[in-house]
């Protein structure tokens, strides 16, 4: 008989029981999938007001030294060189044949000092990756994930909600104003050192809170309690999910894998060859390109109430073509919206195309995320 690993708990767990959050296992954890409100009421508040989850099962690694940027720039294909201390940057790791390893967010916050956030699932055999990646190199590598809670306020009501506690180091308030999107301030939250993060999943203004561990449930209770009367909720990996889904942000394991490559999975905006060094899975990544891909992940909306879920199969004129890796029913739309992997003749917006549901291929056509275009994101 083979042992199963006890689930892994975030510093919030006991905060998560109290307030009737449905613990689920994900990625090795024990993670609430909503509270007693439920997905969908969850999911609004989001929308018109704000939610504060609990992602401090992500993964945090600390590189710091005069080749700290010549690693990044080695194992990420974005250009991390173009970074300002305060800024951070969508990116991801790939293998050399230009598959994917994972999607990782760079921070930079001093001159030869990043922070990189890779998902939960894929911390052992990313942490593993980059150390190799390393040997040789004049720098310091170091896995604070078991350190570093992260909380994410999101949600168009969401500054108004932290302002009040938030300072800088020296204890006066923090402009949340200069914090623009995809940039970070590093002060205090409730009193607690904390990097305040304009990044978020969800597709709405807000920000992620790196705190230290042991501070999390103090800071978790001070937001809750605070934003009460703004309407802000506790959210789960339920409004998580069809929050992201709804604005096209794909998911590691689900819409990104190792068996496809950067450019098939529609990243190719972060793909920057010819920078130098080159990065791994540059090589395969710019002939792939000179040739084309073969496939390609996309969106697709279906109107009506179809409810597309992972790995239902995609079908064009009965023939089935690709599989759903993202879907759900919409419930800011009200319509089916997925993510899957199509053949490029069949990938253009406006291409029929249908998900089979018990026997049944309800309509549906390929259209280009962001599926839902009214979030309160400040860029």
């Amino acid at each position: 008989m083979t042992d199963i690993a006890p689930l892994r708990t975030t510093p919030l767990d006991a905060e998560h029981v109290a307030l009737g959050g449905r613990m689920v296992p994900f990625a090795g954890w024990s993670m609430p999938v909503h509270y007693a409100a439920g997905i969908q009421a969850e999911h609004r508040a989001v929308r018109e007001a704000a939610g504060l989850f609990d992602v401090s099962h992500m993964g945090e690694f600390h590189v710091e030294g005069p080749d700290a940027l010549r690693l990044i720039q080695r194992v990420g294909v974005n250009d991390a060189s173009v970074l300002e201390i305060g800024q951070a940057q969508y990116s991801a790791l790939c293998t050399p044949a230009g598959t994917l390893l994972d999607d990782l967010l760079v921070y930079r916050r001093g001159p030869d000092t990043f922070l990189l956030v890779v998902n939960a699932s894929n911390r052992a055999r990313d942490w593993a990756w980059i150390e190799a990646q390393a040997q040789g190199l004049d720098l310091t590598l170091e896995d604070r994930s078991d350190k570093t809670a992260l909380l994410a306020l999101q949600g168009p009501r969401s500054q108004a909600i932290l302002a009040p506690f938030v300072t800088d180091d020296a204890g006066a308030p923090l402009d949340l104003d200069a914090v623009r999107y995809y940039r970070f301030a590093e002060g205090r939250v409730c009193g607690t050192p904390a990097i305040i993060a304009r990044t978020g999943y969800t597709g709405e203004d807000g920000f992620e809170l790196y705190l230290p561990w042991e501070a999390a449930g103090a800071v978790w209770r001070a937001l809750l309690e605070g934003g009460a009367a703004q309407g802000l909720l506790p959210a789960g990996l339920g409004a998580r999910d069809s929050l992201r889904l709804e604005v096209g942000y794909p998911l590691y394991g689900n819409d990104l894998d190792d068996q496809h490559t950067a450019l098939e999975s529609a990243l190719g905006w972060i793909v920057k060859p010819g920078r130098g060094e080159p990065f791994i899975g540059e090589e395969a990544l710019v002939a792939q390109k000179a040739e084309g891909v073969k496939r390609r992940l996309v969106g697709v909306r279906f109107p009506g109430r179809a409810f597309p879920r992972p790995g239902y199969p995609l079908v064009v004129d009965g023939v089935e073509v690709g599989t759903v890796t993202s879907g759900t029913l919409s419930p800011s739309l009200g319509e089916g919206i997925a993510m899957g992997y199509l053949p490029v003749e069949f990938a253009s917006p406006g291409q029929a195309v249908a998900v089979r549901i018990r026997d049944r291929d309800l309509p549906g056509t390929v259209a280009r995320p962001p599926f839902y275009t009214e979030g309160s994101i400040r860029r």
